[in-house]
């Protein structure tokens, strides 16, 4: 597998993307998926990152960004680092690019002088939690985001 840094609005990118949105879709009955407001800008260093997994074949198989959120935007604390987009393609789940990924997002984060990883997930994805709290991250003790007035989201933070 490769990894590396794409635009938000790399074809690619843009493919996974609606994939996830369909997976979002189904799990949560809603058919905008996500409607967190999101610019390919966010992504940028050294505000952020974005990343690509291919498999051996060049195809397409996983994605995880980080934008900087910072004190006054729904809920964020100045230095929030915020992960977006995290998702792997079902027939290259189990393989740890999720991980891999997430440890990347963390190192880029720390070095652009982010202080704490933020995400918000779902109930409706257990595999999502799971890595997370596997990877030190804890529920957050304030709810932060677009959907963090939405019963089903789970907040989660990690000091880097």
């Amino acid at each position: 597998m490769q990894i590396v840094p794409v635009p938000f609005d790399h074809p690619d990118a843009l493919k996974l993307n609606e994939i996830v949105l369909e997976e979002y879709a189904v799990r949560y009955g809603d058919p905008e998926g996500d409607a967190t407001p999101l610019d390919p800008r966010m992504f940028a260093s050294p505000r952020g990152l974005y990343l690509m997994a291919y498999d051996a074949q060049s195809r397409p198989v996983a994605t995880g960004g980080w934008r900087s959120m910072d004190g006054g935007e729904e809920n964020y604390a100045d230095g929030d680092a915020e992960i977006k987009r995290m998702f792997v393609v079902r027939q290259a789940r189990g393989q740890g690019l999720a991980r891999r990924i997430l440890a990347l997002l963390e190192e880029d984060a720390r070095q652009a002088g982010r202080v704490r990883m933020v995400l918000e997930t779902g109930i409706e994805q257990p595999e999502a939690i799971a890595l997370y709290t596997s990877s030190g991250y804890e529920p957050a003790a304030e709810k932060f985001g677009y959907y963090r007035h939405h019963q089903e989201s789970r907040c989660f933070t990690k000091r880097l």
